[in-house]
């Protein structure tokens, strides 16, 4: 039995495919090896998983994290695996590959990340072979949550929001100058904080302002990103995450003012990961 795993910070999404190609689906906390230590997440798979299906009978696992960028990394994640998949043979990359393998398949393009982060790579239908780096949120992560986030509350904090935006943001979220700035400079996770406020900019995004917010956010990205990938204006985008998923007719736009396409935009990979490894994709 194959078995597939895409995991972010909060959450991971496995998928099981048997002999006859039945696919089973579980979810689990999140296991990214920055902030969780092996034997920890043996305990959870222990928990979890592990009491919903044969261990013993899976003989591959493809599994695809954040933070899984290093061999160190990737390796917590193997030894845990092999624990209690005892049978199995474990591969494990990073989250921006199963992007790429789950929106492009086999085809060469340009892969992008726009959820909370941003992060993108050049794909030639098998491996990733340019990567601008993502610098996290900050200095960078352009195009992202965090960013459109950032772009509002700049323009809240120092007056510039239409009046009727800087009510409804007021009232719809608690929020004053000074709550503004505890969030982020006093309590934990401002990024996080930063890319809740996307949400407002979409349940507002007929507003023109909105709109032009979000289109400064993704010609930040292209002008950081995708520009810089050798001969990029040749190949087709496809984007994963929330916020590339819910706004990609601006998304599309911004790449058509650019001689570029979108070839496809999804909210989460597994599906795709599961099509890519069943040979559908």
């Amino acid at each position: 039995m194959l078995l597939i795993a895409d995991s972010g910070s909060t959450k991971t999404d496995w998928r099981l495919i048997d002999a006859q190609q039945n696919i089973s689906q579980y979810s689990t906390m999140g296991f990214n090896p920055y902030y969780i230590t092996t034997d920890k997440i043996i305990e959870e798979l222990k928990k979890s998983i592990a009491l919903e299906l044969e261990a013993d009978a899976v003989n591959e696992i493809h599994f695809y994290g954040a933070g899984c960028s290093t061999e160190e990394n990737k390796n917590s994640i193997k030894v845990a695996l092999s624990t209690i998949f005892i049978n199995a043979e474990v591969f494990v990359e990073h989250d921006l590959l199963a992007a790429a393998r789950a929106s492009l398949g086999t085809n060469a393009g340009i892969a992008t990340i726009l959820g909370t982060g941003s992060n993108s790579c050049l794909y030639d239908g098998k491996q990733i072979i340019e990567n601008v780096p993502s610098l996290g949120y900050l200095l960078a992560d352009e195009g992202s949550g965090t960013e459109i986030g950032k772009l509002l509350l700049t323009d809240y904090l120092y007056g510039k929001l239409p009046d009727e935006l800087t009510r409804n943001l007021e009232n719809r979220l608690d929020l004053t100058f000074e709550k503004a700035m505890n969030r982020i400079y006093k309590e934990p996770m401002p990024n996080k904080f930063m890319a809740s406020l996307s949400k407002f900019v979409f349940q507002n995004i007929k507003n023109p302002y909105c709109i032009e917010l979000v289109k400064k956010a993704f010609n930040h990205f292209f002008d950081a990103h995708i520009s810089k990938y050798t001969d990029y204006q040749k190949y087709p985008i496809a984007c994963v995450g929330s916020v590339g998923y819910y706004y990609s007719n601006i998304l599309k736009s911004v790449a058509e003012e650019r001689g570029m396409q979108v070839y496809k935009t999804m909210e989460a990979p597994i599906a795709g990961l599961t099509l890519y490894h069943m040979g559908e994709l």
